[in-house]
């Protein structure tokens, strides 16, 4: 079977929507690893601080910097599960394009399974988003946890 160049262009047009979804989730991904980049960095950080300051540390801010050690790896376990489902949407994403490409130039009626693989590809892209705020929500709720600390560690 030969493809004409009209045909070309037809196929194209039905790879549009996913290739702008694709762009979408690759600037997801870009926020994910930047916030994990910054967990990595604070807890390098915190872990160097603990082990060259070990006998001058209080033993309050030596349980504060493992309290805070432990919410950091809760949120990179977090932002690690969402990097895996915004990789795995991508992959799908490829894959609708691909089968699109292959079911209009061999003229396969693959509408359901390229449906399939869209649908999956946006459960995954909606479960990389939970993770995220989940993330974000314990960040918050660490740094209020701080707050409230400081506040009550300073009242006469």
């Amino acid at each position: 079977m030969t493809i004409q160049p009209g045909e070309i262009g037809h196929i194209i047009q039905l790879a549009i929507a996913p290739v702008f979804l694709l762009t979408g989730v690759g600037t997801n991904m870009l926020v994910l690893t930047n916030r994990l980049a910054r967990i990595i960095d604070r807890t390098r950080v915190l872990e160097e601080r603990l082990e060259e300051g070990a006998p001058s540390i209080t033993a309050k801010a030596r349980a504060g910097a493992f309290d805070e050690l432990d919410v950091l790896f809760r949120r990179a376990k977090k932002i690690n599960r969402a990097i895996f489902l915004s990789t795995f949407c991508a992959l799908l994403i490829c894959l609708v394009v691909a089968v699109l490409f292959v079911a209009d130039a061999l003229d396969l009626r693959l509408v359901t399974p390229i449906a399939g693989l869209f649908v999956l590809a946006l459960v995954s892209l909606t479960g990389s988003f939970i993770y995220l705020l989940r993330e974000v929500l314990l960040a918050t709720e660490f740094q209020d946890s701080l707050r409230q600390r400081m506040i009550r560690d300073n009242t006469p």
